[in-house]
C-alpha cells in the first residue's frame, strides 16, 4: 500500500465541511479552514493538499449525512475512513466543542492510528437498510395511530367484544359510523377504515 502525504481530518456537516491536515513527518496539525460540502469544493481541496496525485488519507464521523462523501473519496483514488463517534478519544474535561476543533482532533488520531472505523455498506446494502428502517418507522406510526383511534372509540362507548382480535374486516365494521355531537369528528369513520386498510393496496405499511 503506497504511503500518503497527509492525514486530513473531516468534520462534516450538510453545507460545509472543516478541514485540519496532519502532515506524516510528524509536527502540528493545522487548519485547513472550512470548505463547502460539494464534490468540485472536494476536489479543489484534495488537488491542493496532494498535488501531482499524490496519496491522502481522509476520515470523518459516522453522521446523518451517510456515505457519499466516501465514496466520492474512494472514487478520487484517495483512502478513507469513516469513524465511530462514540470511539474517538476524548481527553478528560474537554467539554468545548466546534468544528475546527473536531477536525484537528481527527487528523491528530488519523495519524496517530488510534481510530475505529466502521463498516461501510455498499449501495445496494445501504439500499435495503434504508428500506427496513422505513418500514419500521411507518409501523411505529402506524402502532401510534391505531392506540389513538382504540382511545378515542373508548371514550365513545365503541369497545370490540365481538372477535378475538382487533383490526380485522370484523372490527372495521363493529367500529362502525361514530355519532359525535362536535361536527369536526365527522371524519373519524374515514380515519378508522385507513387505520384497518394498512398493509393493503393504497393502505401503507403492514
Amino acid at each position: 500500500m503506497s504511503k500518503c502525504s497527509a492525514y486530513v481530518g473531516l468534520d462534516v456537516h450538510k453545507e460545509t465541511i472543516a478541514v485540519a491536515v496532519a502532515r506524516p513527518r510528524g509536527g502540528e496539525v493545522t487548519s485547513f479552514g472550512v470548505i463547502a460540502h460539494r464534490p468540485a469544493a472536494m476536489r479543489k481541496l484534495l488537488a491542493k493538499l496532494g498535488p501531482n496525485g499524490q496519496m491522502l488519507e481522509l476520515c470523518y464521523e459516522a453522521r446523518p449525512c451517510g456515505y457519499g462523501l466516501y465514496r466520492t473519496l474512494r472514487e478520487m483514488g484517495h483512502r478513507c475512513r469513516v469513524v465511530a463517534p462514540g470511539l474517538v478519544p476524548r481527553k478528560p474535561g474537554e467539554r468545548v466543542k466546534t468544528d475546527r476543533r473536531d477536525a484537528l482532533t481527527l487528523a491528530r488520531l488519523l495519524r496517530a492510528g488510534e481510530l475505529t472505523p466502521v463498516w461501510v455498506p455498499g449501495p445496494e446494502q445501504e439500499a435495503i437498510r434504508d428500506l427496513t428502517r422505513a418500514r419500521e418507522d411507518m409501523k411505529a406510526a402506524q402502532l401510534k395511530a391505531r392506540q389513538r383511534l382504540s382511545a378515542f372509540l373508548l371514550r365513545h362507548g365503541r369497545v370490540y367484544r365481538e372477535g378475538k382480535s382487533a383490526w380485522t374486516q370484523q372490527h372495521a365494521l363493529a367500529a362502525g359510523p361514530v355519532v359525535c355531537p362536535a361536527r369536526p369528528a365527522d371524519r373519524v369513520p374515514g380515519v378508522c377504515r385507513r387505520c384497518h386498510r394498512g398493509g393493503r393496496p393504497g393502505g401503507g405499511a403492514r
